[in-house]
């Protein structure tokens, strides 16, 4: 059974709804554990003191934020229980807006939210009236001791939370957005769209794997049976492109046939 990451309110207007939440998608890979190499059996980590010399007990373990070198002020969780926001456990609809106009970039953590007992009707609303305006909502919510704004949108009959990065969490590379377009020639241009055109298709999730996490699998299987590694083609040494033109002329003509666009057929006239 899913377990429940947050427990609460979304409120609208003076109507509230109580909901719950739960993650919406998660990683899949291969988990290894750490094995002595000599006996073969699981490391296990331990709590250390350097100061008193010796393994301590998760009960000994406080909360600490450094202040200075080697001083820290200890918290206890009580205390931040006692300060959290009231958007622990009551999410207000502060606005609405168009989905299109949020960035991706923005977008740290989905989850699904699912109405509790009594609120399904206020729920059901909620989620007609963002498919019939088009519009997402904005609130603000307290997981896991941080404070998050959040934008919940219909999908798939259902509301979904996604919880957003702050403007100063974007993180700034210096040498990103320095792209010169006006290098670029016209037929470039023209060349590089008809090659997009070859590959666009309709988005389907389920035909996209991640082929290292197979591999991982596939080496596993191989070494329990007593085998080696198996052996994997190893992809070309890619050298920059110098000559644009001539690539995207070469990409033109090796792309697959039934994507190209085909020419069109003169109808025969029938009596």
């Amino acid at each position: 059974m899913p377990t429940t990451l947050w427990k609460g309110y979304i409120t609208f207007g003076l109507i509230s709804i109580p909901i719950r939440l739960y993650a919406a998608a998660r990683n899949e890979r291969t988990h290894f554990h750490e094995i002595h190499r000599e006996c073969g059996a699981r490391i296990r980590h331990q709590l250390y003191c350097p100061y008193d010399k010796r393994v301590v007990t998760r009960g000994e373990v406080a909360l600490g934020f450094q202040t200075d070198k080697d001083t820290y002020v200890l918290v206890e969780p009580s205390e931040l229980k006692k300060i959290e926001p009231k958007s622990s456990k009551v999410m207000e609809i502060l606005q609405f807006v168009k989905l299109s106009e949020v960035d991706p970039i923005f977008f740290e953590t989905s989850y699904f939210v699912v109405p509790d007992e009594g609120g399904q009707r206020a729920y059901g609303l909620l989620l007609k009236t963002l498919e019939t305006m088009g519009y997402a909502a904005i609130a603000q919510v307290t997981l896991h001791q941080r404070e998050r704004t959040a934008i919940i949108r219909p999908y798939l009959l259902g509301l979904t939370l996604h919880t957003i990065y702050y403007p100063n969490e974007i993180r700034a590379v210096r040498e990103y957005n320095q792209t010169n377009l006006k290098e670029l020639k016209k037929q470039e241009i023209t060349l590089g769209e008809q090659f997009a055109k070859t590959l666009v298709k309709p988005f389907h999730p389920q035909e996209f794997r991640g082929e290292y996490q197979a591999r991982v699998k596939q080496l596993i299987q191989s070494k329990s049976k007593g085998h080696g590694a198996p052996k994997q083609e190893q992809p070309k040494r890619l050298a920059p492109v110098i000559d644009l033109m001539s690539a995207l002329k070469k990409s033109l003509a090796n792309a697959p046939a039934a994507a190209k666009s085909p020419k069109p057929r003169k109808l025969r006239r029938t009596a």
